[in-house]
């Protein structure tokens, strides 16, 4: 393996990390849950979290996007014998 499909193999490891970081950092859909715990949200609260959750949404389409093309780069490097 050359230079080059250690560098990609790094970079794929690293937005790999990118991606479990981001969907840890989401919050889950416990709707209603606080209800039974009888903790009250406000709606400054909510509408943050909503803003956050959507921009960590986002963030985790475009890992997903530069890790399929990361994949399809280095197998078809790999399938032409070019790494």
């Amino acid at each position: 393996m050359g230079a080059l499909g250690i560098t990609l193999g790094i970079v794929l490891a690293l937005v790999a990390i990118a991606i479990i970081i981001v969907i840890i950092l989401q919050e889950g859909n416990q709707q209603g849950i606080g209800v039974v715990s009888g903790a009250a949200d406000s709606y400054f609260s909510k509408n943050k979290a909503r803003s956050i959750d959507a921009k960590l949404a986002r963030w985790t389409k475009y890992f997903i996007a530069i890790f399929v093309a990361f994949v399809l780069a280095l197998n078809v490097l790999a399938h032409f014998n070019l790494l």
